[in-house]
């Protein structure tokens, strides 16, 4: 059986990285690029939002820390920006969006490279997806268990890659319709994900607050 801290990881950024969600967006992005600029595009995408989700991954609690910022604080916001993206996504609001940004994109003639932007940032590599490694790494107490994040980041990266290389035909092939109940059902999910983010930075400041009035008596 896989390990639990693995499931969770990968489900949370599958979720929240949502490749069948950024599939569509960049089959019309890249409509007029050949087979293999739009291949090679999707690859350096991948990559480039791997990086950034790495470094926040690393050395997003000493930001928090030099911020003077509680993990538990930071826990509670991210809950509420994962709900919020489940919410855009169970009412279509968060494809609605992703559309209007790649028409924006379109509309520029001077932009033909897009796997910095719009699709390593904000699509693959969001401020979702940046509160979600850094809580994953919280939870992970010990190397193993920070291997298994990583193995699910690189898991949730490799089947994004794969669907913007097949963002053509996949599309082709599920239809709108596939597409957009997917897309509810893995909002309900992340909402349920999400709540309970929220629900172990409460009982942490909880926690902390009430050790700290026991000191103090």
């Amino acid at each position: 059986m896989l390990p639990e801290l693995f499931i969770s990881a990968f489900v949370t950024l599958f979720v929240v990285i949502d490749p069948p969600g950024c599939a569509p967006i960049y089959a019309g992005l890249t409509k007029d690029a050949t087979t293999a600029q739009a291949r090679i595009m999707a690859l350096r995408a991948t990559a480039i939002a791997a990086a950034i989700l790495l470094v926040f991954a690393f050395f997003g609690e000493t930001l928090l820390g030099a911020l003077h910022i509680e993990l538990d604080s930071f826990r509670i916001a991210g809950g509420l920006m994962l709900f919020w993206i489940a919410f855009e996504m169970v009412f279509e609001k968060r494809t609605q969006r992703r559309e209007e940004r790649a028409d924006k994109v379109n509309a520029d003639p001077e932009v033909e490279d897009v796997s910095v932007f719009p699709m390593a940032m904000p699509m693959l590599a969001g401020p979702g997806a940046i509160a979600a490694i850094m809580l994953l790494m919280n939870e992970a107490n010990t190397t193993a268990e920070t291997i298994e994040v990583f193995a699910a980041l690189i898991a949730v990266l490799a089947i994004t890659a794969a669907a913007l290389v097949a963002a053509g035909p996949l599309i082709r092939l599920l239809g709108d319709r596939v597409e957009a109940v997917i897309t509810r059902l893995l909002g309900v999910l992340l909402a349920a994900l999400a709540a309970q983010y929220v629900i172990d930075g409460l009982r942490g400041s909880f926690a902390i607050a009430q050790t700290a009035n026991g000191t103090l008596t």
